[in-house]
């Protein structure tokens, strides 16, 4: 891909039970500040939004969070030193996520991380892009997705190759060169069942 300006991150709005899901997301922050890659989010200032936001803005690095107007009151706002780009509801702040940014990284999170990363998902399957998406599988976390795609795939509702529509990388350490060796997605994840 050519060079990598903006990736957006989908994360919890909690920090969850792990503290290493926090530590990974601290050092994808400090790792983006560090390139010069500006840090899309969903804008909220708590979670692990707010740790991998904070880092960011910590380490000198550039930050735009995208955040649904009724949602400001509950997730706090995006946090100190962060863009905030209010929008009417959460469709177009996917679509804006995804307009403003060159790749995504999907670190732990509950239903709305869930939503966000398998429309990302999706929307590649239907070859309506073909922006690199990374999970970052930290502890194994997403180890039950993992095995719902292959259930999907051995149930006869998905190629196989839709295993291919994202990385999945151990440690936010691995991100970077999981996003540059991303394949792009193979018409066969769309076609092959018409």
């Amino acid at each position: 891909m050519s060079k990598l300006r903006a990736l957006c991150v989908f994360c919890g709005s909690r920090t969850g039970a792990d503290p290493d899901h926090a530590r990974e997301g601290e050092k994808l922050g400090r790792m983006l500040a560090g390139r010069g890659v500006e840090l899309v989010y969903g804008g909220g200032g708590i979670g692990l939004m707010a740790v991998v936001a904070n880092a960011t803005i910590q380490a000198g690095g550039k930050v735009t969070g995208v955040i649904p107007e009724f949602l400001r009151a509950y997730e706090v706002g995006v946090v100190d030193g962060a863009e905030e780009l209010v929008v009417e509801g959460m469709h177009e702040r996917k679509a804006k996520m995804f307009e403003m940014s060159d790749a995504f990284v999907v670190l732990p999170g509950g239903l709305g991380t869930l939503d966000e990363s398998i429309e990302m998902t999706t929307w590649k399957q239907l070859q309506q892009h073909n922006k690199p998406i990374i999970f970052v599988n930290t502890n194994g976390y997403w180890a039950p997705f993992l095995a719902m795609i292959d259930r999907v795939v051995d149930g006869g509702f998905g190629h196989h190759k839709v295993k291919e529509l994202f990385q999945v990388v151990e440690n936010v350490e691995d991100v970077f060169n999981a996003i540059a060796a991303a394949p792009e997605a193979d018409e066969v994840v769309l076609t092959s069942h018409l």
